[in-house]
């Protein structure tokens, strides 16, 4: 099933897609947002009593989730990205030979950089001149959990998503830590809704990015450095994963710094990712 957030006049709902007929049914129960679906054993019901489809060309689809503490998100977990971040001059300490870790690289992105598909990313030029993208395959906790084991890690997934993890590239070279980097407004597009973990095979999953219908990044999860398991089994090593936590997975290469030179967004361009079963995430630049 496929849950999302959306505007339809100006009343936020919850509801069902329907990808194959690009229509969406308003779920018929109080939610305030898809936090209140984590643990319920209804959704077979709820989708069951749901209302008549509307079209999505005639709703505004909004972030699926807005996660009540900062989203998790792990760095150079592709090697070809891992090697094209290094040699580009924008890795902070990069050293030859070493590109690819030992243990994952985790850093964090605040709620306030979520955005729905559709929404506009701002460039901020004030703050940064090297605005890139990163797709990125992310996943969604549905059941709380600490030193979770990798062979119980599906356990506690809830469903999947897509985000762009905007870059500063310049942010995130010069203060090293790169929080700064990731964590302006607007920096995080996420969506186009939430799959669940029954229809997804996320060993083996197609990512892929276009920046203004250029194909720029094409891979398979199966690359991962880290797997899922790996992942959320190192994160929750003594932190207690919340339902709602949101743990993108890294991106492959093929990002702005990946040129010579590199090719940052500039006002205009947009930016859709697509990843297998899940839908398009699709944002302008300004």
């Amino acid at each position: 099933m496929k849950f999302a957030r959306f505007l339809k006049g100006t009343q936020s709902r919850i509801g069902i897609v329907n990808a194959d007929d690009n229509a969406i049914r308003p779920l018929h129960v109080d939610l305030n947002d898809l936090h209140d679906l984590f643990g319920r054993n209804d959704l077979q019901s709820l989708v069951a009593t749901a209302g008549d489809e509307i079209a999505l060309k005639d709703v505004q689809l909004q972030a699926p989730i807005i996660p009540r503490r900062n989203i998790i998100c792990v760095g150079k977990n592709y090697r070809a990205h891992a090697k094209e971040f290094a040699t580009s001059g924008f890795e902070a300490g990069a050293v030859k030979g070493a590109e690819i870790d030992e243990f994952p690289a985790v850093f964090s992105k605040p709620p306030s950089t979520v955005i729905g598909t559709g929404a506009t990313v701002e460039l901020h030029p004030g703050a940064t001149s090297s605005v890139d993208y990163e797709a990125e395959l992310a996943l969604v906790i549905g059941k709380a959990g600490r030193n979770i084991p990798a062979e119980q890690a599906f356990d506690h997934i809830w469903g999947y998503t897509i985000i762009n993890d905007v870059t500063a590239r310049d942010r995130q070279r010069n203060h090293k830590q790169w929080f700064l980097g990731k964590a302006l407004d607007t920096f995080c597009p996420m969506g186009p809704w939430i799959t669940t973990a029954d229809e997804v095979r996320s060993n083996d999953l197609q990512v892929q990015c276009w920046v203004n219908d250029e194909l720029r990044q094409s891979a398979s999860t199966s690359d991962l450095i880290f797997d899922i398991p790996t992942l959320i089994a190192t994160i929750s090593a003594g932190l207690t994963l919340q339902p709602g936590d949101v743990i993108a997975t890294g991106t492959p290469a093929g990002v702005g710094i990946g040129f010579t030179p590199p090719r940052f967004l500039k006002s205009g361009d947009e930016v859709s990712i697509s990843i297998s079963g899940l839908g398009t995430l699709s944002n302008r630049f300004e």
